[in-house]
């Protein structure tokens, strides 16, 4: 097996993602608006606070990330994180250039979601819309955002 593959599957079992087999009925069909995201910079906070990343600032991390393997997400106005298990025109999330295409873009997405421990999760059927990348934190903060230079003591 692909050793990206091998890393993503690690990934979503420590996460406790379902996987494709263990996906059963149950599911709740909703629209989910969002830009999709990085988790693994967004959750851990390696990169900075939520807002660090995110927009155009974080979009070639994000699209590294996606293509290396690491979960994406869809992340609402609420802050809400959903781990996208498929997506449309794409079986296989991993390194999908599905992904990478839509990648920091904010999207309606149509779909079937889960929740299970705590994470939520959506298989994505249709895009009914893209507003492209609407966070543009290069203009907002400039190269350097505030936020990211270390305070000193």
């Amino acid at each position: 097996m692909h050793v990206v593959r091998r890393f993503a599957l690690l990934i979503l079992g420590l996460l406790g993602m379902p996987t494709a087999d263990a996906i059963a009925d149950g599911g709740t069909r909703m629209t989910v608006t969002g830009e999709m995201m990085d988790t693994w910079c967004y959750l851990s906070g390696v990169m900075g606070g939520a807002e660090a990343v995110v927009g155009s600032s974080h979009h070639t991390c994000a699209l590294w990330c996606a293509a290396g393997g690491i979960p994406v997400g869809l992340l609402t106005d609420d802050g809400t994180v959903y781990f996208v298990l498929q997506m449309e025109g794409s079986p296989d999330v991993v390194g999908s250039d599905t992904l990478l295409d839509v990648q920091s873009d904010r999207l309606v997405a149509d779909g079937i979601v889960y929740e299970r421990d705590g994470n939520n999760f959506i298989i994505v059927e249709k895009v009914v819309a893209n507003e492209g990348i609407t966070v543009l934190n290069h203009t907002d903060y400039g190269p350097v955002p505030p936020f990211a230079i270390p305070e000193l003591n």
